[in-house]
């Protein structure tokens, strides 16, 4: 069964966005049964593009891409999530809406915090940003590929919990 991954950021145009391509990138590079999805609370409607620079020249496709809303995944129609992670301080504090869970019992998707600093708000001009935005989705693929190395099919829910938080502690 498909892993389904909800990355949470405010706007849905930078720090999740990098999430959403580098969970699925390294997903598919170590043939993991896992997807990535990104959504904001309240989405630009536009995407960084020093977001999507950052991710091309990772080699990532960001054809398709589009900032969002969560609520496309409050709905039984939406992918079954396992887990939720929250990308920035703002959407953190947000009470989120209710997910629909990943699993045979519709449990609730487990939700953990991986905090980053807005790469947008970079010092430097241009330049600045790109070094930012570059940092960020290198920070942002060692989360992801630590990620996937849980044994995620065979993990309980407080155990998957307290793997999630050790790899935000790193």
């Amino acid at each position: 069964m498909t892993t389904n991954v909800l990355i949470l950021c405010t706007h849905n145009s930078a720090r999740s966005v990098l999430s959403e391509g580098m969970l699925n990138h390294w997903a598919k590079k170590l043939g993991k049964d896992l997807r990535a999805f990104s959504a904001g609370s309240a989405p630009s409607g536009r995407l960084n593009p020093f977001a999507l620079q950052a991710l091309t020249h990772a080699g990532i496709d960001v054809s398709g891409y589009r900032s969002k809303s969560w609520d496309e995944f409050t709905t039984p129609e939406a992918p079954p999530l396992s887990i939720v992670i929250t990308v920035c301080d703002s959407a953190a504090a947000e009470t989120c809406p209710v997910f629909f869970g990943g699993n045979e019992s519709g449990a609730p998707p487990v939700k953990v915090h991986w905090g980053y600093p807005d790469p947008s708000n970079a010092e430097g001009g241009d330049e600045g940003k790109r070094r930012a935005f570059e940092l960020t989705r290198q920070a942002i693929g060692y989360r992801m590929l630590q990620l996937l190395q849980l044994p995620l099919e065979s993990m309980g829910k407080q155990e998957l919990l307290a793997a999630l938080n050790a790899i935000s502690a790193t």
